[in-house]
């Protein structure tokens, strides 16, 4: 497998790159992430357990037994790629 498949393995899959791009921000918890992706709750639950196993991202844990989300250094990793590909998306228009 390339570097490159190896890759779009684990982020590839639809929402993944969006959920990262929010989280650049800094930690969100699962409610805002689906209020401001409109991500289906299904699909955006099933990436965030994928991203957490890959080690892109990580739970924290908040009060009333909430969670909040937060990219590892493994996830913080991303941006460069995350940015080349909006300025490409911008110049594509």
């Amino acid at each position: 497998m390339s570097d490159l498949a190896a890759t779009l393995d684990i982020v590839g899959a639809r929402w993944a790159l969006l959920i990262v791009d929010r989280l650049l921000d800094g930690p969100q918890r699962y409610g805002d992430l689906q209020r401001d992706l409109g991500a289906p709750t299904n699909i955006l639950a099933t990436r965030l357990r994928e991203l957490e196993a890959a080690g892109v991202l990580s739970r924290l844990p908040l009060r009333h037994n909430t969670r909040a989300y937060a990219l590892t250094e493994r996830g913080l990793a991303l941006r460069e790629a995350i940015v080349a590909l909006a300025r490409w998306g911008r110049n594509a228009r």
